[in-house]
This record gives structure tokens, sequence and C-alpha cells, in this order.
């Protein structure tokens, strides 16, 4: 099984907000997750981001691969996301 952590939409209609999620990389977007460990809310200023940085890294020394956005999102909270 494929695992990623990438972003799950939630929110209003044009007020978007994100949750970070661990999820198969088969799954869509806002279908099922694994496990939820953070949010993303751009609509602030400036932007809110809070990650369990230790969750993540417990997933990122279990093999799952962050998508390009989630990378960078761990990179400003000081978690090193290898791979994209």
């Amino acid at each position: 099984m494929a695992v990623r952590i990438r972003l799950r939409r939630v929110g209003a209609r044009k007020n978007p907000m994100w949750r970070i999620v661990v999820a198969d990389q088969r799954s869509p977007r806002d279908g099922r997750t694994i496990e939820t460990i953070g949010h993303y809310n751009p609509q602030t200023d400036p932007s809110s981001i809070v990650v369990d940085g230790e969750r993540a890294q417990h997933w990122l020394d279990h093999g799952a691969q962050p998508s390009k956005t989630v990378a960078k999102l761990l990179q400003t909270q000081g978690i090193k996301a290898t791979g994209s």
C-alpha cells in the first residue's frame, strides 16, 4: 500500500481550509484517510499551519511520501520531508 501525506479540503465554498492527512495514494482527495496530523488555513494573515511533528516524522520514517505542497509546509515547520 502506497501511503501519502497530502491535503484534504474542508471549509465552506470559496473559503477553503485544508487538513494534512495520511491516506492511501489510491483514495480520492476528500475520501478515506488513515490519520489527520494537522491543518493549514491560508485565509489568515499570516497563514496558520499546525502539524503534529512527531506523527509526521513517524509516517515519513515508515515510508509515507509527502505531496509537493505538504513537503513545503513541513519544511516551514522544520520537519525534514525526505522525497516528494
